[in-house]
């Protein structure tokens, strides 16, 4: 009798903190914490933070992405102010001793009042699942040496953890955020919702319009150098400025943070998967076509096809413009994008989409809003179990300053949401769960002020279909 009851007691302990956490039942939270921060204003261009390695022509800026499909590859990438640098990694799995090497290729681009260095890329592959590899790029005086360590290997029970950040800039609220980040010593790989450097705020002085992009690139070196950071675009990465010679094409992003599209089947490095570990990861781009027939479309609609929940359980979605905010800040905008994809993300379970843009922190319940056409009036999104989470991260920090003006009330699907700067962290435990937590960056401090317990949503699903005995009491 004793047995039973301690039975039926654990399953509703179960049944009730998988409903929570399903994001179907719970409250919606708006933080009535005040945020004092330090002027949203770029760090000026001399300071020392942006300083450059004191050896001619040494390797700066230097950062490093996935490189392939399935993590046993990365791109290292890096700048050097004149032409002829050192085209060679040398790696290896102990420190000086670089018994591999792999040859990098280089371009540069220049518009309107300013000439980039020049910037490389080398793909180094055929590395091992979960080992450190050291790294040396440059030569002579001039070179410098990282390391990185590799993802576990494709499966379903490999604990992987990853940073979010989004709309990062160069301000000092940027550096708080990238100091706190890396001080909590818990993320391997930043997934960036886009926004990099704020580099167009400047078209007034029309070289700093490159000039911050290199700073920002030696803003970030201490976290980028070191692992990978997958790269999301943004409105403020565009680069629309006629009158410089910049027609809107991405070409500062594109030339200098290159993607693994080529192994999704993409053709366009501005959306692209990977895998990682447990986790299965689409990268989109809000600002390239995504109606019914266009190339990222008909490509999302394949990739999907292709994710092996049995392999990758955890399936994220990576953009920059929010489906659901409600926040005044730039609220709408992912409407058209939402049409056409969200259908999509309910019936293939994605688990939590991550956007950035509006420049304050939000995270729904499981919503959808599928019943909605032009001629239905069913437009109220709906909690729904099958649903994603999604989490609007875009508070790095930029000089735009802080997104402080929620809509009220809070709309029903909306869980917690904060106009606070900070990053957050996804915490994958096994297939089954992963714990989540936002970092708010105030007065030194990194304060935990949002976090739940994320439910796989493809095993979820399998549980509910199957059914749960209990014994008579």
């Amino acid at each position: 009798m004793m047995e039973a009851k301690l039975l039926v007691l654990l399953i509703t302990i179960i049944i009730s903190t998988n409903s929570l956490s399903n994001g179907v039942n719970g409250e919606s939270i708006t933080s009535s914490y005040v945020r004092v921060d330090p002027p949203s204003t770029d760090i000026p261009l001399d300071d020392t933070i942006f300083a450059a390695p004191e050896a001619y022509n040494a390797p700066q800026q230097v950062h490093i992405t996935q490189g392939d499909y399935d993590g046993k590859a990365v791109i290292i990438s890096w700048v050097t102010p004149h032409l002829h640098g050192s085209h060679t990694v040398y790696y290896g799995t102990e420190q000086g001793k670089y018994t591999l090497k792999a040859k990098a290729f280089n371009t540069s681009y220049s518009f309107k009042g300013y000439k980039s260095g020049q910037i490389y890329h080398c793909v180094v592959d055929g590395l091992e699942y979960n080992t450190k590899y050291y790294y040396q790029i440059g030569s002579g005086p001039s070179h410098r040496e990282f390391w990185f360590k590799t993802p576990p290997e494709v499966g379903p029970d490999s604990p992987y953890t990853f940073g979010l950040i989004g709309d990062l800039g160069q301000t000092k609220n940027s550096l708080s955020t990238l100091q706190h980040y890396m001080k909590g010593g818990e993320g391997e790989t930043v997934l960036f919702v886009g926004d990099l450097t704020y580099a167009d705020r400047h078209i007034d002085v029309p070289h700093e319009v490159g000039l911050r992009w290199d700073t920002w690139g030696r803003l970030v070196e201490p976290s980028t150098a070191y692992q990978p950071w997958i790269w999301t675009t943004g409105n403020h990465d565009i680069d629309y400025f006629p009158q410089l010679g910049l027609i809107g094409n991405f070409l500062q992003f594109k030339t200098r943070y290159l993607s693994p599209f080529m192994h999704s089947g993409s053709t366009d490095p501005l959306w692209y998967a990977i895998r990682r570990g447990p986790a299965h990861i689409i990268v989109l781009s809000s600002y390239s076509g995504f109606v019914k027939y266009s190339p990222q479309c008909r490509w999302l609609e394949e990739e999907l096809k292709k994710v092996d929940r049995k392999k990758t359980p955890w399936l994220i979605v990576v953009m920059h413009v929010p489906l659901y905010n409600s926040n005044t800040a730039h609220y709408m905008e992912g409407e058209s994008m939402r049409s056409v994809v969200e259908q999509w993300f309910v019936d293939y379970k994605v688990d939590v989409v991550f956007a950035g843009h509006v420049h304050a922190y939000e995270r729904s319940h499981r919503v959808s809003n599928l019943k909605y056409n032009i001629s239905n009036g069913e437009c109220t999104p709906e909690l729904d179990e099958s649903a994603p989470f999604y989490v609007t991260i875009g508070d790095g920090g930029n000089s735009e300053g802080i997104a402080g003006e929620y809509i009220s009330p809070q709309p029903h699907y909306s869980a917690f949401r904060e106009p606070s700067f900070g990053h957050a962290i996804l915490d994958i435990k096994n297939k089954t769960h992963a714990f989540y937590y936002w970092h708010r960056n105030q007065d030194g401090n990194k304060v935990t002020a949002d976090s739940f317990v994320l439910h796989n949503q493809y095993w979820m699903s399998k549980s509910r279909q199957t059914p749960i005995y209990t014994a008579s009491i």
